[in-house]
C-alpha cells in the first residue's frame, strides 16, 4: 500500500463525514464550513496522489481502479448532497452522473478487450470545474457569487457533455471491438 493509494482510500473515508455535515441541520452554520473543509481536503488528495504516483512511478492497478472511483463518489455525493439542499436542479445532476456511468461503462469494455483509456484534457477540465463549483455551491457566498456559481453550474454541465463526446469519439473503436 503506496502512499498514493493511502491518499485515495483516505479520500473515500472521509465522504461520509463529508455527507454527515453536508446534511447537518442548518442552525449550526459551522457544519456547512466543516463539510466544505473536507471536500476541499479531499479534492486536493485527487491531485496530490496522481501527482505522487506519477512523479514516483507508484502507478498500480489498485489506483488506477480507485482513484477514478473515489473522485466518481466524493462528486456524486456532493451532488445529491446539493439537490438535498436545493442548491442545484436534479436534472444537472442527473446528466453529470450518467455520464460517468456511460464512461465508467464505456472504460470496463475497453479493458475486458485489452484497452487502456487515458484521462483526457476535457475529462481533467470537467473535474475540475465540477469541484469548484461544489465548493462555491457548499460556501454560498450570495450577492455576486450567486452568479459565479450559476455560471460554473454550466459551465460544468457543458464541461461534461464535451468531454463525454470527446471520449466516446476518440474510443469509437471501442464498440467495435464486442465479440
Amino acid at each position: 500500500m503506496n502512499t498514493p493509494n493511502k491518499l485515495t482510500l483516505f479520500r473515500v473515508i472521509m465522504i461520509p463525514f463529508f455527507v454527515i455535515f453536508m446534511l447537518a441541520p442548518a442552525e449550526s452554520a459551522a457544519f456547512k464550513w466543516i463539510a466544505l473543509a473536507i471536500f476541499v481536503i479531499a479534492s486536493l488528495t485527487d491531485a496530490l496522489d496522481g501527482y505522487l504516483a506519477r512523479r514516483d512511478n507508484l502507478v498500480t492497478n489498485f489506483g488506477k481502479f480507485m482513484d477514478p472511483l473515489a473522485d466518481k463518489l466524493l462528486v456524486c455525493s456532493a451532488l445529491i448532497c446539493l439537490i438535498e439542499l436545493d442548491k442545484i436542479p436534479c436534472w444537472v445532476v442527473i446528466i453529470i452522473i450518467a455520464r460517468e456511468f456511460i464512461i465508467s461503462g464505456f472504460r470496463l469494455i475497453a479493458s475486458d478487450n485489452g484497452v487502456v483509456i487515458a484521462a483526457s484534457y476535457w475529462g481533467k477540465f470537467k473535474t475540475v470545474s465540477q469541484m469548484v463549483m461544489i465548493i462555491l455551491l457548499i460556501a454560498d457566498l450570495g450577492g455576486a457569487f450567486g452568479t459565479v456559481e450559476q455560471i460554473f453550474i454550466y459551465l460544468s454541465l457543458a464541461l461534461t457533455v464535451i468531454s463525454l463526446i470527446d471520449y466516446l469519439v476518440k474510443n469509437k473503436n471501442v464498440i467495435t471491438l464486442q465479440k
